[in-house]
């Protein structure tokens, strides 16, 4: 787990490094909270033009559920990491990446015997109103 972390805090530490290379090769001196403002929101607006063509599509098509799924397995994601995370600062457990899998895997699961019990009773709902 910490291997992965320092990998993923080592990948984001070159990114900014670049940065900010850009920043003092072409004196632009925006402080860093300019730069994480602009970067920041720059990303967020990518992401914008990625997921929204995408959710509306799966709105039209009645897929509404997938969007729910996408937004709580993301929640998920980040509170498994903020678990672990506060694991390691106070001491009370112990950091481990295989603890952040089984919290996933058991959503997943239970997710999926969700989708199964939810797609008989529609099943059963349609043969009997005989769409």
């Amino acid at each position: 787990m910490i291997t992965i972390l320092y990998s993923i805090l080592d990948f984001i530490n070159n990114v900014h490094t670049y940065i900010l290379s850009w920043n003092d090769a072409y004196e632009a001196n925006f402080t860093d909270k300019e730069l994480h403002f602009i970067i920041i929101g720059c990303l967020g607006m990518l992401m914008i033009f990625v997921v929204q063509p995408i959710f509306t599509l799966l709105a039209k098509t009645g897929h509404v559920l997938a969007i729910s799924w996408i937004y709580v397995f993301t929640l998920i994601l980040l509170l498994t990491f903020a678990i672990e995370i506060e694991q390691k600062i106070t001491g009370s457990g112990v950091m481990d990446f295989d603890d952040m899998l089984f919290g996933v895997w058991g959503f997943m699961l239970m997710f999926l015997v969700y989708a199964v019990i939810r797609g008989i009773i529609i099943g059963i709902y349609h043969l009997i109103k005989g769409d």
